[in-house]
């Protein structure tokens, strides 16, 4: 258990029945009254994002997020397949729980498998990947006077904004939380 006095950032607590991650807190002591602690929390399973108050005494049970490594193996239709480095064990999980989370990963890459008493609910992609263009148009010389960029397809289908000197078949580092282009490999 956990009082609200000790929360802090990144914390998972259960209220009401729901998991929730601490984005922001802040102990309140006003001029009147008892003090307060104030807080932005993170729904992990739905993502939405709440402001509540409770008082310093107020205790919450300790939620344990489990992370696992498991690899990407293939989609299926709506199913995607994962496999358990470890054990070989696989897993699907459906459209719904991936989400966009592998618009940048491509089959057999490590991903991280989040759950909450066995249930899954979200998967976190490599924070940078490797990818090659397999489309785009050419940059023209000297049309690059204000950091133009152009659109340019990666081998997952996604799409990119890069420099205009960027051309085919190139490789890029891209940040998977943004989806930016990060520098040429």
């Amino acid at each position: 258990m956990i009082s609200a006095g000790e929360f802090r950032n990144g914390i998972t607590v259960e209220i009401d029945g729901n998991v929730y991650q601490i984005l922001e807190f802040q102990h309140v002591k006003p001029g009147k009254g008892a003090a307060f602690v104030r807080t932005k929390l993170k729904n992990i399973i739905s993502g939405g994002v709440v402001e509540k108050t409770f008082r310093p005494t107020e205790k919450f049970p300790k939620a344990h997020i489990d992370r696992k490594d498991m690899q990407y193996l293939y989609r299926d239709g709506v199913l995607y397949n994962f496999m358990d480095v470890d054990t070989y064990d696989q897993i699907a999980l459906d459209e719904e729980v991936v989400g966009n989370a592998l618009k940048f990963v491509k089959e057999n890459e490590t991903v991280k498998i989040c759950s909450y008493n066995g249930n899954v609910f979200s998967v976190e992609p490599p924070l940078f990947v490797e990818l090659t263009i397999t489309e785009t148009e050419p940059g023209f010389k000297g049309d690059t006077a204000q950091g133009a960029t152009k659109p340019a397809t990666v081998e997952t289908g996604a799409v990119v904004m890069v420099p205009l000197f960027v051309n085919e078949g190139d490789v890029l580092k891209i940040d998977t939380r943004t989806g930016e282009y990060l520098s040429r490999v």
